[in-house]
């Protein structure tokens, strides 16, 4: 299934973005469509033709442009920045005249409607350049609208400055037909309606361009060209015409063009822009090293793996994109309100333009006329429409400094609610480099011949304490023998046959499985568990031959990472394979509450789902790859430490780095998150609550108050500033 992204222009408030999802999700091929708000992008999946989504946006009024590279998205931003400097002057311009003229009608300079009938006809042609050439989006934006039946920002603000201009228009060429006391022209308030609308739009573009910084630098970290190894010579070439296997040299203070493998050389790499980590990586031969990282010591020369969007950055920015642009239950919500909120205003701008005009004092039609432009000027959706994507945006971003890559949206939602956190052992919270530290064989047996035995056992496995098996018989030089028939046993170990005789290496599970007995070295056993080593056993067919300890080194970080989540009200959950007393001594070490050890990894779905049964909220944190069943079985699932492939197909969250410092963090970042759209949202309705009450009048019996259309402008331009500005906080917020 194909993914286009495109760029939006014209899209104003949450209105704009109903009108592009129903057009997009209109196309003969479209699965789905997200449209971002604070980013003017969409984000489309499905089999379809860019041309028919662009001919669909553009009948919707709007226009599309695919972004499908880095400098697509550079030029994107330029755009931005353009439209930024194009408003700012629209409201200077519109603001010079409009305060000008409001203030000269407040000194009494100015001639009265009828007498200075050529005055005014030349002020009506004046503002209706302002509206035709600084606020002509506007009108063209509403009558494309109302073409496609659907109402948004710019129909409420042309047809409050249109009504405006319109009157004032009518009183300079009929002002018989009105009484004198109703002979007041608006043509000031129309432009000031103008100018702020601009002001706000111009100030919210700034604003917003703040939100998508993690972006700006995780593209500006991208190198421009390549010294490529071509014909037994160094060439610069441009990164994309650098091909796969390719060889490149990377120089001390260069960074690192793609993702490759050392081929020769060795140095120190700062990987913090993929990790958050700020020491240098040590990196020599067969090591992998990522594009954009820099390089900080000596030379080297590597291979090309990852090339244009396969390299760990591309990735990377992908997942904060598509972040950024989703949408969580609480932004659906929110879109479905403000696909009826226009229609909602006209009506209650219909409503009160009826009420004045029957039962109003006199003048009744000028005081029906300036309520009701006034109740569609404050009440533009603009606030609604940012609450919650400009929230995400940040939100997505700062994570991304962090080190933490969200998927979307839903996450951060479901990670402000969880009250459980299930967590693997080693690797997550160990260092997952488990070496062998104690050895204990029966008198028949030397060392030697245990490692050569138990090493060969584990040529064929991956595990890492296997791993820390094969390492010790490297460490003392000891060959492998020839094994065959080798099987992983789950949870229990692993079996293979030399020279005929077959050898089983695990736990203790997997020996009483074979009627071993392992009385010998129960005792030992008991104390390596007890130390929080893991003992491990070897048999053959017959007897017990060896016991070894290994030990895995809990993380420095890993105390204070548990008690930030005791301090967030998070139960934590020790689920583990490994024995119960070496499990429960992890656990007490670091405070965990509860301990679940001797399971399956087939087995841990169903303690996560137990969780669920009892109510919890569980998020599942581990290595995304054994522990895939009950990372995507949670309701949020955690990948740790897992590299730069991570578990960003695995898992909902992936940290960069192995710490699980990132969990409490990203639930931190995800509960201010919540609250901050929250408060965006409460603003937000709370405003037009409040605001289109009093715009329609609701003071006037009784205190004898009337909103003025330019106090209304003026809100409802800051009302969007006000959402912004609060989202902004994000990027300092305590996590």
């Amino acid at each position: 299934m194909a993914e286009t992204r495109l760029s939006i222009a014209g899209m104003m408030c949450a209105g704009c973005v109903s009108s592009v999802e129903e057009a997009l999700t209109g196309v003969a091929g479209v699965v789905k469509a997200h449209v971002n708000l604070g980013e003017r992008t969409a984000t489309v999946e499905g089999e379809f033709a860019v041309e028919d989504l662009q001919t669909a946006v553009k009948k919707a009024g709007f226009e599309a442009q695919e972004l499908t590279s880095l400098a697509d998205e550079t030029e994107k931003e330029s755009q931005e920045l353009k439209a930024y400097h194009i408003l700012w002057w629209r409201a200077i311009i519109a603001g010079v005249l409009g305060f000008g003229l409001f203030f000269a009608m407040l000194m009494g300079w100015l001639p009265d409607p009828v007498e200075g009938r050529g005055f005014w006809m030349l002020i009506s042609a004046v503002t209706l350049a302002i509206l035709v050439f600084v606020g002509g989006h506007f009108f063209r934006g509403a009558w494309v609208a109302l073409k496609n039946r659907r109402g948004n920002m710019d129909s409420l603000v042309a047809m409050g400055t249109g009504t405006a201009w319109l009157y004032s228009t009518l009183i300079i060429l009929f002002p018989d037909v009105m009484p004198s006391i109703a002979r007041h022209v608006y043509f000031e308030s129309a432009i000031i309606i103008i100018a702020l609308v601009s002001l706000g739009a111009a100030l919210e573009t700034k604003a917003r361009g703040k939100t998508s910084e993690a972006i700006k630098r995780l593209i500006g970290l991208q190198p421009k060209t390549a010294r490529a190894i071509r014909n037994g010579e160094e060439v610069d070439i441009p990164i994309v015409e650098v091909g796969l296997e390719e060889t490149l040299r990377v120089r001390p203070g260069e960074k690192i063009p793609v993702d490759g493998i050392i081929i020769e050389g060795q140095s120190f790499v700062d990987e913090s822009m993929l990790t958050g980590e700020p020491m240098p990586v040590d990196k020599s031969m067969d090591a992998k090293v990522f594009g954009g990282t820099l390089n900080t010591k000596g030379s080297f020369l590597m291979s090309a793996t990852g090339i244009g969007s396969n390299t760990a950055l591309a990735r990377i920015i992908d997942l904060v994109r598509k972040a950024q642009s989703s949408k969580p239950a609480i932004g659906r919500l929110v879109d479905k309100v403000a696909a009826i909120f226009v229609p909602v205003v006209l009506i209650i701008a219909a409503i009160a333009f009826t009420l004045w005009y029957f039962f109003g004092p006199e003048p009744s039609l000028a005081y029906a006329i300036v309520v009701a432009m006034t109740v569609m000027v404050i009440a533009c959706p603009c606030a609604l429409g940012l609450a919650t994507p400009i929230s995400i945006m940040v939100s997505v971003g700062r994570a991304a400094d962090n080190g933490i890559l969200i998927r979307n949206g839903e996450v951060l939602q479901q990670a402000s609610k969880l009250t459980t956190v299930v967590l693997d052992k080693t690797g997550t919270l160990t260092e997952g480099n488990p070496q062998l530290t104690t050895l204990k064989t029966i008198a028949k047996y030397t060392d030697k011949q245990v490692l050569s035995i138990a090493s060969s056992l584990e040529v064929g496995s991956e595990h890492p304490l296997g791993l820390a098996i094969s390492n010790k018989a490297k460490e003392e030089q000891i060959n492998y023998l020839a094994a065959e028939d080798f099987n992983a046993l789950a949870g229990r170990g692993i079996s293979a046959k030399i020279e005929d005789k077959e050898y089983w290496l695990g736990n203790a599970k997997l020996m009483s499985e074979k009627n071993i007995s392992i009385t010998e070295f129960q005792n030992n056993a008991e104390e390596l568990a007890e130390q929080g080593s893991t003992p491990i056993f070897l048999s053959d067919n017959n007897e017990l031959i060896a016991l070894m300890g290994i030990s895995d080194p809990i993380r420095s970080d890993s105390k204070a990472a548990i008690d930030r989540l005791h301090e967030l009200g998070i139960k934590t959950v020790l689920l583990t394979g490994d024995n119960k007393k070496t499990a429960l001594s992890v656990a007490k070490i670091l405070g965990i509450d509860d301990v679940v050890a001797e399971v399956m990894p087939k087995d841990k779905i169903n303690k996560i789902k137990a969780l669920q049964q009892q109510g919890e909220i569980v998020a599942m944190v581990g290595d995304g790859i054994n522990d895939a069943p009950a990372l995507t079985q949670a309701d949020v699932g955690v990948a740790i430490g897992t590299g730069t492939d991570i578990a960003v197909e695995a898992a909902d969250i992936a940290l960069m780095r192995p710490s699980i410092e990132g969990v409490s963090k990203t639930i931190g970042l995800s509960k201010a998150t919540m609250k901050n759209i929250k408060q965006n949202l409460f603003g937000a309705f709370v405003y037009n609550i409040i605001g289109i009450p009093i715009a329609a009048g609701l003071l006037y019996p009784f205190f004898g108050i009337l909103l003025s259309p330019i106090i209304a402008a003026t809100a409802m331009s800051m009302s969007s500033v006000t959402v912004v500005s609060n989202a902004l906080r994000l990027k300092n917020a305590k996590i």
